[in-house]
């Protein structure tokens, strides 16, 4: 029986070296040598492959040299069965094209956050490579404000989510305004968690409006000072007859709802106007506290 096993091991070998492979067909091989150029692949098969610098990857940044190793595993396309050198001419940048845009419709779906590097800056955007393949991120979604000059962002690493999938026309497009406004609410409401009501702090005004005054308590955090609650010396018809942007107050948090503060200027100005009880203390009588020198001295014998 294993007489027979291993001749059928040894059949399906020599069927693997001898099969003919064909344009367009995925094949895995494993990396036997890198030059300056190209890749080496032994696929197990009557030839070797070959995948010219070109064809192993779309990111003007990847080096064969630094980035390949002999050893590695590498899934690739045939192109040419037959490259005029006795070699199999691959393609890794197809293979891992055609297998990228399931993912990435998949990462979009499920609103996946990934990390990318800006490799250049263009008109309207910046690129950036997504597991090789060229991905484009807008200006308007690079930042949570407006960027002046897009190539400060070149070299730089960005958290970014897919928002636009094309695999005909190869349209990748990514947002990072997103992913970082995301992440600026929740530290928002992380930051809101530690402030309870009773809290007795300094801010800033930031705006004046008929209603109240905002007023940033720093970190990204404001409240809203309603205008019944800015003073308590008279009745406003405007904050702007008792503040200014840019002012510094004290502030007295009053309630914390939703993730909106809720302060009062009024209410500290009240606690500082309410009189303070003076406790009456009753004292003996002068006579009581003085001690006569007779009386300390009746109890010393000499």
């Amino acid at each position: 029986m294993a007489e027979v096993e291993t001749m059928a091991m040894h059949d399906a070998e020599i069927d693997q070296q001898t099969r003919k492979l064909h344009e367009g067909e995925l094949v895995t091989g494993v990396v036997a040598g890198v030059s300056d150029s190209e890749v080496t692949v032994d696929l197990g098969t009557y030839a070797s492959g070959i995948i010219r610098a070109l064809d192993y990857s779309a990111d003007p940044g990847f080096s064969l040299k630094n980035d390949v190793h002999v050893g590695d595993e590498v899934s690739a396309v045939v192109l040419r069965a037959e490259d005029g050198n006795g070699n199999i001419l691959l393609s890794r940048r197809e293979a891992v094209e055609q297998q990228a845009w399931d993912r990435f419709q998949k990462m979009m779906e499920d609103g996946t956050v990934t990390d990318v590097k800006v490799a250049d800056a263009v008109k309207g955007g910046v690129v950036a490579y997504l597991d090789g393949i060229r991905a484009f991120i807008p200006a308007s979604h690079l930042a949570l404000s407006y960027v002046e000059d897009l190539n400060t962002f070149k070299g730089k690493t960005v958290p970014v989510r897919i928002i636009t999938v094309d695999p005909e026309k190869k349209r990748l497009v990514l947002s990072s305004r997103e992913v970082l406004r995301e992440r600026r609410e929740a530290e928002k409401a992380e930051r809101i968690s530690n402030i309870h009501p009773g809290l007795v702090t300094e801010g800033t005004v930031q705006s004046l409006q008929p209603y109240g005054a905002f007023v940033s308590l720093g970190d990204g955090v404001d409240g809203l000072v309603h205008i019944s609650q800015i003073s308590s010396a008279k009745r406003l018809n405007h904050p702007k007859e008792a503040l200014e942007v840019g002012q510094k107050v004290k502030v007295k948090v009053t309630g914390v709802k939703d993730g909106k503060i809720s302060l009062s200027m009024k209410a500290l100005d009240e606690a500082a106007a309410e009189p303070v009880e003076e406790e009456r203390v009753e004292l003996p009588k002068e006579e009581a506290l003085t001690t006569s020198l007779g009386s300390l001295l009746k109890n010393i014998h000499l």
